[in-house]
């Protein structure tokens, strides 16, 4: 009788085979462990550090030295109960619910047309609605801010054909040239996604269906639409988060429109000025980190709800 497998000289070898694969496996995720712990936890333990001190200047008028004292919560209690930090909260959080729907119904019907569209075209189409993601956010605004200038831009002119006098800068439709913005942006690479998530669907359904009667809008409705949910999903989550950050637009609206965008504007200009303004880094930390809470309850929030939907 020979041994058994669990008595064979092999089966040590092949056991250090196999860690020794894996070790080699999971060596591949070292450079990304390593800009982790130094680009996310680092700056993450160094943020809840100085959350709990306060920087005080010894002298009067903001003269003399400077003393760090350690002074807990103080800095969270004070975030919690600040009414001008929950008013921009609450400003793009009323602005996400408009603009973040919006994103995903254009996305997803982008993506619709292009995933019924021959090949060729379908390219064409996608190196074209994925063009302004590839543009930096700044140099973005700063275009979207010369086509809204009264002065010099060629959308009031357009719109003076119709009799309309619109000005882009105004509080009434701050809110709305912000969003076409980040729609502009948002719309190519939500639809990337979607349409890869399309391209992964066996074909044959949709033939077995087309046998069975249904037109391209039922097909769309009933059988596409359904199978991509799960990155609806996750580009909603990435929409919320862009969201309640907003920074660059507003910040850079402000150079030419101060009257309506203030300094305070949304938590994440708030955060900035008290950082580099007002010089408090600790509260700005401290601002940092519940706002860093929100977006984290919001996120595991529409997960949890939309994952019940699936369910």
């Amino acid at each position: 009788m020979g041994k058994g497998a669990a008595g064979s000289p092999r089966t040590p070898r092949l056991r250090r085979r196999r860690t020794v694969q894996a070790l080699k496996g999971a060596s591949l995720t070292f450079p990304f462990l390593v800009g982790f712990a130094l680009f996310v936890m680092v700056p993450v333990v160094m943020a809840l550090r100085e959350s709990v001190f306060a920087t005080r200047s010894t002298g009067g008028l903001g003269f003399g030295g400077q003393t760090v004292t350690f002074v807990g919560l103080d800095n969270f209690a004070k975030g919690l109960q600040d009414p001008v930090f929950w008013g921009g909260m609450l400003r793009v959080l009323v602005y996400a619910l408009v603009a973040v729907p919006l994103t995903q119904l254009l996305s997803l019907a982008c993506a619709l047309l292009l995933d019924a569209a021959r090949r060729r075209t379908a390219a064409r189409f996608r190196v074209v609605l994925l063009l302004p993601y590839m543009v930096p956010g700044i140099i973005a605004t700063l275009i979207w801010l010369f086509q809204y200038s009264p002065a010099v831009g060629p959308l009031s002119d357009l719109f003076r054909i119709f009799g309309l006098e619109l000005n882009f800068y105004s509080g009434d439709l701050v809110w709305v040239s912000i969003g076409n913005m980040a729609l502009w942006g948002a719309l190519g690479f939500n639809m990337l996604i979607l349409n890869g998530a399309l391209q992964s669907v066996p074909h044959e359904i949709f033939e077995a269906a087309r046998l069975d009667g249904a037109g391209e809008l039922r097909i769309a409705v009933s059988i596409k639409v359904p199978f991509v949910r799960g990155s609806l999903v996750l580009t909603s989550l990435l929409s919320i988060i862009g969201t309640l950050q907003l920074f660059n637009e507003p910040l850079l609206f402000r150079a030419v429109t101060p009257e309506t965008i203030t300094k305070d504007f949304t938590p994440a200009m708030m955060i900035y000025n008290q950082a580099f303004q007002v010089g408090d880094l600790n509260y700005a930390t401290a601002l940092s980190v519940i706002l860093a809470v929100v977006v984290g309850v919001a996120s595991a929030v529409i997960y949890r709800s939309t994952s019940r939907g699936q369910a």
